[in-house]
């Protein structure tokens, strides 16, 4: 699973970079940052419609980008479900406090009379005011 999820980040990582450059090499309306960075040099290059191309790259890489997100999402919370020092320490502690009523329960052996007597000296034991 690790091997999966470190692929994933790697073509990740690979994807931002690839759309880092690709969104700094559009030629923007207003020629902003795009012509510091040698936005008409693109157009020379590349052509006349280098400008379209370059829009549909970026909705390509974006749309991957978000995909590889969405499915690197998923594994790590299968990943942490899995392995969870967290889960490890509730499930004991619920096992812990789950344990104690079972210990104290009577055997079936025990007559129905006896059971019924024994919650009912334990309440008046604990409704009895206690004194300082």
């Amino acid at each position: 699973m690790s091997i999966l999820i470190n692929a994933l980040l790697t073509i990740w990582a690979i994807i931002a970079a690839f759309m880092i450059l690709v969104i700094l090499m559009q030629r923007p309306k207003s020629e902003g940052l795009g012509a510091a960075f040698g936005g008409g040099v693109t157009e020379n290059i590349f052509g006349a419609q280098t400008t379209n191309v370059l829009v549909k790259f970026t909705s390509y890489l974006s749309a991957f980008f978000f995909l590889i997100t969405f499915v690197l999402s998923i594994l790590y919370a299968h990943e942490s479900s899995t392995k969870s020092v967290l889960r490890e320490e509730l499930l004991k502690r619920e096992a812990t406090t789950s344990g104690a009523p079972a210990a104290t329960t009577q055997s079936p052996a025990a007559s129905p009379a006896a059971s019924a007597a024994v919650p009912a000296a334990s309440v008046a034991a604990s409704a009895s005011p206690k004194k300082p």
